[in-house]
């Protein structure tokens, strides 16, 4: 699909892998809609990019629908929607105070797993509406899973749980909408220089550079952005989950 033109809707686009995809496809030529609960920070994006900023909390069904109404009043009916947002968590199952919290494991999943889930329902019920591009294609949709889903370490369950269900998602969700035209993929970050490492100490993240196999440095969500325009520019990626790890296997802990 060629970037010129089409509606984009990147969540938790305001900062991190989030930010650095809405500036890649906005300077490919795309109309590019940042929805983030951080409404300051998409805000200075979108006027960096000539964007639109929606304050948008995915796994709210009314804020999600307010949403999809707002950039289809702005930009049109969304072709491409990149999940991004979604919120990091760790603790043990049963720790030295006693079992996890289940609010806790819920949290997780709800916005990780289930805003992903709530995005990708609305944005496919409104592409399959739209005329056909190149190949018979209507729309993307791209999430975002970890290598966590595959190598959670000890700590990690919640998260893991909740970024195996996209992983999960992903290849039932593209066997449903191929005979709308639409392609539906994720990609698997290994570790990424976004606002949490950065926090790190130097020689912390050096450590965690060091684990990498090659190249021997945290990703860069520059290098996350190219994946995503590559899959929505190849049609013939479909139903695939991408690990994005410089060939990174995480111990247990």
């Amino acid at each position: 699909m060629k970037l010129i033109n089409i509606s984009v809707i990147v969540t938790g686009g305001a900062s991190g892998l989030g930010a650095a995809t809405a500036r890649l496809l906005a300077a490919a030529g795309a109309k590019v809609a940042i929805c983030d609960k951080n409404i300051k920070g998409a805000k200075n994006l979108a006027s960096e990019i000539n964007g639109l900023a929606i304050d948008c909390d995915v796994a709210d069904e009314d804020s999600a629908r307010s949403a999809f109404a707002r950039v289809n009043e702005v930009h049109g009916i969304a072709r491409v929607l990149i999940n991004c947002a979604g919120i990091p968590s760790s603790g043990r199952i049963v720790g030295k105070h006693g079992p996890m919290a289940l609010a806790d494991f819920e949290k997780t999943i709800r916005i990780n797993l289930i805003g992903s889930f709530n995005m990708m329902r609305l944005a496919a019920t409104e592409m399959i509406t739209l005329n056909t591009l190149e190949e018979d294609e209507r729309g993307v949709i791209i999430s975002t899973a970890s290598i966590a889903a595959y190598e959670g370490q000890i700590g990690q369950a919640a998260y893991a749980a909740s970024k195996g269900g996209i992983v999960s998602l992903t290849l039932p969700a593209a066997r449903e909408f191929a005979q709308f035209g639409i392609r539906v993929n994720a990609i698997a970050p290994g570790l990424f220089l976004t606002p949490l490492l950065e926090a790190l100490p130097g020689d912390t993240i050096q450590k965690l550079s060091d684990a990498i196999p090659f190249p021997k440095r945290l990703g860069s969500p520059q290098d996350f952005a190219l994946l995503v325009k590559h899959i929505i520019e190849n049609p013939y990626l479909n139903g695939e989950v991408i690990r994005l790890d410089g060939a990174l296997r995480m111990l247990p802990k």
